[in-house]
């Protein structure tokens, strides 16, 4: 289907049917289903009625899009029903508050991880740089909070599984200095 849409000339349909096909069910509806049950509430998502997406699917693109400014006939449908400030910002995601919660109550995760990191796997990263980012951010001079959060899951995820960085001792090991000055 999606070759035949190309084929068509309508690249938009294609990446609609892409979204809904893949994208919705492997990824946003399976965050929402996972954080809905864990807090036992019920989650309907409206626009996914069967009646709503073919009568979507069946509109033109000028009025799903024009440009930059996405969901064009639903705005047009609710001005004059929200504030301006609603209808014109733009589309933001739903992201977990990793900025705040390293600045307060998953801070000491973050330093054990990062402690962690020092100690075992100190010779692999750049532990003082990783540091100067953390120091950054905690003082406020920068909103690291999604980085911070990756290098944190990759720290734990290596302490789980007791990823070895460390190269062993012996005569069968070269480092890569010697690796580049002998020939």
């Amino acid at each position: 289907m999606l070759q035949e849409l190309a084929a068509a000339g309508d690249n938009l349909q294609a990446y609609l049917w892409f979204d809904q096909k893949y994208f919705l069910p492997d990824n946003i509806l399976t965050k929402v289903d996972h954080a809905s049950m864990a807090h036992a509430v019920e989650v309907r998502p409206p626009f996914l009625d069967h009646r709503i997406v073919e009568f979507a699917s069946s509109l033109p693109a000028s009025l799903k899009i024009q440009g930059s400014r996405q969901k064009v006939i639903l705005r047009n449908l609710m001005r004059g029903k929200l504030a301006p400030a609603i209808l014109n910002r733009k589309k933001i995601g739903f992201d977990i508050p990793t900025h705040d919660w390293f600045r307060g109550p998953l801070r000491p995760l973050l330093e054990e991880a990062v402690a962690f990191a020092a100690a075992e796997h100190g010779e692999f990263f750049l532990v003082p740089r990783i540091e100067a980012h953390v120091r950054a951010h905690l003082d406020r001079r920068a909103n690291l909070g999604y980085h911070l959060w990756g290098l944190m899951m990759l720290f734990f995820w290596m302490k789980k599984w007791q990823i070895q960085t460390k190269a062993p001792a012996g005569p069968a090991c070269r480092t890569m200095e010697n690796v580049f000055t002998s020939t």
